[in-house]
């Protein structure tokens, strides 16, 4: 009994260390122009694990709306995610994302259609305190299947859609 008592507390406690090394969070991206009578949101809730201060694995679930001149888009995607953190000053951590994501786009009174990604997102850490993180990505480096739009595209884009602000909370 003594020992089994002693072995539930060993791991217990080996969860609750661990338990450190998880964190989620999310984004929200928000963009209108009124020029162009344009419209678009995007929430991505994330999920992931730290194996050390450099490489971490984590996953985003992501949907967004978008409304452009009376057409009207939705879409969801799983974009799983390996992180490098290639510098660390202090409260400031700079990182590059490796994704590669698969989702689906509906076009209000048209088809669905598969869509995917594969590529490199840079972002920054700004660590606020032991457990919240304000997280900001901005840009894309890679290729693209009927994302933004359709067919296939490649290369870097540089545009206020690719940047999403977020924050991340570890346990």
């Amino acid at each position: 009994m003594k020992k089994g008592l002693l072995l539930v507390v060993v791991m217990l406690a080996t969860i609750a260390v661990k338990a450190q090394d998880i964190y989620v969070g999310g984004s929200l991206n928000l963009w209108r122009n009124s020029t162009g009578n344009t419209t678009s949101f995007k929430i991505a809730p994330e999920i992931g694990y730290n194996f050390n201060e450099t490489w971490a694995l984590g996953a985003e679930l992501d949907y967004s709306h978008n409304y452009v001149t009376g057409q009207t888009a939705n879409s969801v995607f799983v974009a799983p995610y390996i992180r490098w953190s290639y510098c660390e000053t202090g409260a400031v951590r700079l990182f590059l994302d490796g994704t590669a994501a698969i989702g689906f786009v509906k076009i209000k009174d048209g088809d669905t259609t598969k869509a995917g990604q594969v590529g490199l997102r840079p972002g920054i850490a700004v660590k606020l305190n032991d457990h919240f993180s304000f997280i900001a990505k901005y840009g894309f480096l890679g290729y693209r299947r009927n994302v933004n739009t359709l067919g296939d595209s490649f290369g870097l884009e540089l545009t206020s859609e690719d940047l999403s602000i977020g924050f991340h909370y570890a346990f």
